[in-house]
């Protein structure tokens, strides 16, 4: 392994709107930590939010990542993880100083990244599967959300019970098809009529044009009228309440990945509609777009108890990562893809960034 240097480059937030490449120091370390050599980060539509409507000068940016561990705390469990280890994670990238993926290095909790199995996925695949992924799985088993059951191991169910998914197509849309079908479930999803052939690869069971006039009719037609669990993926735009009226009669349940719209909430008392935020599970308190969250033990502990099924299910083929869109330039060309990204572009794809080559960190 190679020697730590004491500066590394990182994508810092200025301004709203603006990052810069600049050295920063490289992180140290607390006693139950690890330190990552970055390979390969995946973009999120939190990243730009984060640089235009959460901005915090001085931060570094970027939340998903995979990498090799170059250092270990002094409380570090080293028969879970060790130097060496490829690893994939996520942190709260531009809110907390010294703690953004968007660099050559990080620092991050150890229980709380994953170690690629051997000969499973590239550093690009794995780092797409961290902050969508993990937002799928709150969102679909955490028991004060959907509280739907997991995905066994070593058999394969099949229920005739529907879960809906608006926006299949978004990253957290594709993982959500993928772990509700291995949990069992007949999966119902509108997205863009281009991604349609993707969504039904993943395990869709119908797949719907959102813009279509009659497609609320249609789906209650196509679920015999039963759902009673639904995700939205998009939570804007009036998709909380086209989410809501999928629902059949009777209780129901609806996650959303953004705060919750008074309309949808208003539509019918029957259900219950909440958000969801993953950053919750990092434990530590945070302001966010105006509102205060709290640190929950119990969305860590969900998380980390979840961590050895999602690493048994990489290594069973049972999860496909998003697709890549390969962005040349390393950390130099981030302010590109984050315009790219903000002006709506990217459609079933997840933006990759090649921070530096494996081989240098012998991963």
């Amino acid at each position: 392994m190679s020697r730590i240097p004491s500066v590394m480059s990182a994508a810092v937030v200025r301004e709203p709107g603006e990052i810069d490449i600049k050295n920063v120091h490289i992180p140290i370390l607390d006693a139950f930590e690890v330190l990552v050599q970055v390979v390969a980060i995946a973009q999120n539509p939190t990243d730009w939010k984060h640089v235009d409507y959460f901005t915090k000068p001085n931060t570094i940016l970027g939340c998903d990542f995979s990498g090799i561990v170059v250092e270990t705390g002094a409380l570090v469990n080293d028969s879970m993880i060790k130097i060496g280890d490829h690893v994939s994670g996520f942190v709260q990238g531009g809110h907390w100083e010294g703690r953004g993926a968007f660099a050559e290095y990080l620092k991050t909790d150890w229980d709380l990244v994953w170690v690629v199995p051997p000969n499973t996925l590239s550093h690009e695949e794995a780092a797409t599967m961290n902050i969508a992924l993990w937002t799928a799985i709150q969102a679909l088993y955490h028991p004060r959300r959907l509280a739907l059951d997991m995905p066994p191991l070593a058999a394969t169910l099949e229920s005739e019970e529907w879960v809906f998914i608006y926006g299949g197509s978004t990253s957290v849309g594709q993982y959500a098809i993928q772990l509700a079908k291995l949990s069992g479930y007949k999966v119902a999803t509108a997205a863009s009529t281009h991604n349609h052939g993707l969504l039904k690869s993943l395990g869709a069971d119908v797949v719907f044009d959102y813009k279509h006039s009659d497609v609320v009719n249609e789906i209650l037609h196509a679920t015999n009228n039963s759902i009673h669990h639904a995700l939205d993926t998009y939570s804007a735009g009036g998709s909380q309440l086209f989410t809501v009226t999928t629902l059949g009669p009777g209780p129901g349940s609806v996650v959303c990945i953004l705060p919750v719209d008074e309309t949808a909430k208003d539509h019918r008392s029957d259900i219950q509609i909440m958000d969801t935020v993953i950053y919750t599970a990092l434990g530590r308190e945070f302001r966010l777009g105006g509102l205060d969250f709290s640190a929950s033990m119990e969305d860590r502990a969900e998380m980390v108890a979840f961590l050895p099924k999602l690493t048994q299910l990489i290594r069973d083929g049972k999860l496909r990562p998003n697709r890549i869109k390969l962005w040349n330039g390393g950390l130099d060309a981030i302010q590109e893809g984050l315009d790219y990204m903000r002006q709506g572009k990217l459609s079933g794809e997840k933006i990759v960034y090649r921070i530096c080559e494996s081989s240098t960190v012998d991963g």
